[in-house]
């Protein structure tokens, strides 16, 4: 249940559009069917798998927190190294088009904009003027 909808509106509004429609919705791993009256049934469930969720991302954050401190978890691999990116600033410099340098470097445009974006920022927190 938690897999088909956000919340428990959500889940409520998808299986009654189903169901409005003639589509009985089957929840395997909790073995209910829902074939078009609302069922209490449904809410209660649905708030137990919201519930559970919540319960689930929580303790994920918690062990990703943990992993942290103890420096095992490092996050995702860079697309581009520190060089990659200077070499990217030098080109844009010079009026290079971002989208040919993005398909140059194997990565899409929003990840370009984004490495300019921290370069940016970092330039600014050493004082370095950004003129573009």
């Amino acid at each position: 249940m938690d897999r088909l909808a956000r919340n428990l509106d959500d889940l409520r509004r998808l299986v009654r559009d189903m169901t409005a429609q003639g589509i009985a919705v089957e929840f395997v791993k909790e073995k209910l069917t829902f074939t078009g009256t609302s069922s209490l049934m449904l809410s209660v469930m649905g708030a137990f798998a919201e519930f559970e969720r919540a319960l689930t991302r929580e303790r994920q954050r918690e062990g990703i927190a943990l992993a942290k401190r103890r420096g095992v978890y490092r996050g995702r691999k860079r697309a581009l190294s520190a060089s990659d990116v200077e070499r990217l600033c030098q080109e844009i410099g010079v009026g290079k088009s971002k989208a040919a340098l993005a398909r140059e470097l194997g990565i899409c445009r929003q990840t370009l904009h984004l490495y300019l974006k921290r370069q940016e920022g970092t330039r600014a927190a050493e004082g370095t003027v950004v003129v573009e």
